[in-house]
């Protein structure tokens, strides 16, 4: 048998696949579906210091080769989370990612500080969202704010903290350097890109909100490239992701540098997406003669 299992930030991973934040809820929905232990871990819906309604809709809009999406972090606050939700998640057999966003330093030391006491596994920062007292930039695209916010929440943080990055950057190594200076424990890329879809009949937006964080497989090779180019800029362990359909899209993040690789949008296709992947993963090991899945990992070769 070959061995799946991998270490991410000191925390063991039955195999490298988790999935994509705000695309498998609470795991609760897709337990109907598939066996969640079988998966390495489930990276939870955003959570948020209070409740939160969201963006109105329309919010999902279907694009060539992917989605977007502009939710706007709907869910039920940290403090109920960990209270109502995460009792049952606890027992489910497999890793737990809390998400975090906020709109402040404060409210994401305050997230990470209550988590900290709780039965997740790791917590991934999301600083794609805007820094209300800065003029509402998002804090992931200054790398001197990444590497603050970084070190903050690095003080309230008892578990390995992971940084998730913004794609819409001109150089990802730059703010992956900064999470790394800041104490990160770990880095996974890449979020949404920024995108828009007009209807021509009433040429107004399609969402809301006008604007979308695109995903699915039209942002994949572009997510490599970022992978493989923060594995070479940095030594922390990354969790790959944008696109990732089949075994094969995971083990091309895999060699690129990811040693977790994180299924999202696939997920909305096909609810055994996850487990699928994970075969995937096996089935070309099997195939290719490796015997250990961290063979993979970073082994790309540049021409």
């Amino acid at each position: 048998m070959s061995n799946m299992k991998v270490n991410f930030a000191g925390v063991e991973f039955a195999n490298p696949v988790v999935t994509g934040s705000g695309t498998f809820g609470f795991g609760k929905e897709y337990g109907e579906y598939v066996d969640i232990a079988q998966l390495g871990g489930i990276t939870l819906k955003g959570l948020t210091l209070a409740m939160r309604e969201g963006n109105k809709p329309p919010r999902i809009a279907e694009t060539p080769a992917g989605i977007l999406n502009s939710v706007g972090l709907q869910n039920p606050g940290v403090k109920y989370f960990v209270s109502r939700e995460l009792p049952k998640l606890a027992q489910s057999g497999t890793r737990l990612i809390a998400n975090i966003a906020g709109n402040t330093i404060e409210e994401y030391c305050e997230m990470a500080q209550i988590l900290s006491d709780s039965a997740i596994d790791l917590i991934e920062m999301n600083i794609s969202c805007p820094n209300v007292k800065e003029g509402g930039v998002a804090f992931g695209v200054c790398p001197d704010t990444v590497e603050r916010i970084t070190s903050a929440v690095r003080k309230h943080c008892k578990k390995p903290l992971v940084v998730k990055l913004s794609p819409n950057v001109t150089d990802i190594t730059e703010t992956a350097r900064a999470a790394e200076s800041g104490g990160a424990d770990g880095i996974s890329l890449i979020n949404t890109l920024l995108g828009m879809k007009i209807d021509i009949k009433t040429r107004r937006p399609v969402l809301a909100n006008n604007v979308g964080g695109l995903s699915g497989p039209a942002v994949k090779p572009v997510a490599v490239r970022m992978v493989w180019q923060v594995a070479n800029a940095v030594k922390l362990p990354i969790i790959g992701m944008g696109g990732i359909m089949t075994g094969e899209d995971a083990v091309e993040f895999l060699l690129a540098g990811a040693t977790l690789v994180s299924v999202g949008t696939a997920n909305f296709v096909d609810p055994a997406a996850s487990i699928k992947v994970r075969d995937g993963i096996a089935k070309y090991m099997q195939e290719n003669g490796v015997s250990d899945v961290n063979e993979l990992i970073g082994a790309v070769k540049p021409n």
